[in-house]
């Protein structure tokens, strides 16, 4: 690990991280979503072929009943009861954040409220470029099923087999989502937000990406919602000379197998500085003054992750204010967050933990604001309307009012 000092050049580096892509990624993104939005199948196909070098037929690109039950053949029997453990732990923990449509009543006959509606389609990207992330399908698909969405789409790319990993086809299916196609990259998100003849439009997509897919993501964005933008997963460790030095190691490694992930030691320990400096190949490390001082870095670099190792966790966590997950002592490794607990691993990274969230039943409705006043209620609160209106210089909104007591 790489040892940086407090307001240095590296430091500003770090904090100064964004989800920007290179202006040759901007343009190659920009040429694969136009074409698929001009050309729908005839350009999916096209670069099906060129990044993942499969030929396809349009009609082979939705994944048949015939390889969703070969995919069952291909899994071990005891992974379906390894994911019922999972599925438990997200299900309770999603459930607790559903909210209800709401009315409130007031004085002559005034009542208001908000319609909480699901989402119709939802889109779920799942990559599987270095290994597939059978483990994305269930923490995307669960909260949206919760919710109440209405219709799951799935795409992932095609191996070199010409079809998508057992693994991710049957957690898919277990799940009951409703179509799997095998297109990636930019080409899958172009499709899903604008349709083609096969792939039918979504309202919303969901989960994570390689450069090419979240700028894709961005440049469909208005003509559907995402998620957020993600970019590579990132690590924060609290710890002191009071933590187990193994442990710390073990998490820092973890992240850094990630591609391009960052791993991030902030202690008060010179002995731990220098000792995880040599133990770990990557990341960096700040040593601070004291544990306030650490807080404020950490909510500076706003962490996708952050494990805080120190003897009284729970007393730092009342001053955290950004992070996209907080993994709270020695026994509550990011790993646990990643596969098995219950919450998202789909979180805001590169500092976008100053303002967004990870993924949640939130996600996947939209609300609709109710009012209702009679014309009693109407007129009590006539004149507030028409000054406003007047100062905005906005007649007919006036008028619209006054017409009902002509």
């Amino acid at each position: 690990m790489k040892m940086i000092k407090m307001g240095g050049q590296q430091m500003q580096k770090i904090l100064g991280r964004d989800l920007n892509s290179k202006k040759r990624i901007q343009e190659k993104v920009k040429k694969i979503v136009e074409d698929v939005r001009s050309f729908g199948d005839e350009s999916v196909l096209k670069y099906t072929r060129k990044f993942d070098r499969i030929k396809l037929t349009a009609k082979q690109l939705k994944v048949s009943e015939t390889e969703i039950s070969g995919a069952f053949q291909n899994i071990s029997p005891e992974f379906v009861a390894t994911l019922k453990v999972i599925i438990d732990n997200i299900t309770k923990f999603y459930a607790k954040q559903l909210k209800k449509s709401w009315k409130i009543k007031g004085e002559e006959g005034i009542s208001l409220g908000e319609k909480v509606t699901p989402l119709e389609k939802v889109g779920v990207y799942v990559p599987a470029g270095t290994a597939p992330l059978v483990s994305t399908v269930y923490m995307t698909v669960i909260p949206a099923k919760i919710a109440g969405v209405d219709k799951i789409i799935l795409s992932a790319p095609p191996n070199k087999y010409g079809s998508i990993d057992p693994y991710i086809l049957a957690v898919a299916n277990l799940l009951k989502v409703d179509e799997i196609y095998k297109i990636g990259g930019a080409q899958a998100i172009a499709a899903l937000a604008f349709g083609t003849k096969t792939v039918p439009r979504v309202d919303k997509i969901v989960g994570p990406g390689n450069i090419y897919v979240n700028e894709a993501k961005r440049q469909v964005y208005g003509y559907v919602d995402v998620d957020m933008l993600a970019g590579p997963s990132e690590i924060v460790v609290l710890a002191n000379n009071l933590s187990h030095f193994d442990f710390i190691a073990a998490d820092l490694d973890a992240q850094l197998e990630h591609i391009g992930g960052l791993a991030i030691l902030v202690t008060t320990s010179k002995k731990l500085a220098r000792l995880m400096k040599k133990r770990v190949n990557g990341g960096y490390v700040f040593l601070v003054k004291n544990l306030t001082e650490a807080v404020n870095l950490i909510n500076r670099i706003a962490p996708e992750h952050l494990e805080i190792m120190v003897k009284n966790p729970r007393k730092i966590l009342k001053k955290i204010k950004n992070a996209g997950a907080i993994f709270l002592g020695p026994y509550s490794p990011v790993a646990l967050g990643d596969y098995a607990a219950g919450p998202s691993h789909v979180l805001p990274t590169a500092g976008t933990a100053r303002f967004s969230s990870g993924i949640s039943i939130n996600d996947f409705v939209k609300r609709m604001h109710i009012i209702s006043y009679t014309k009693k209620a109407l007129e009590k609160v006539r004149e507030p309307i028409e000054k406003i209106a007047e100062l905005e210089r906005l007649e007919k909104h006036i008028q619209s009012v006054r017409v009902r007591f002509e």
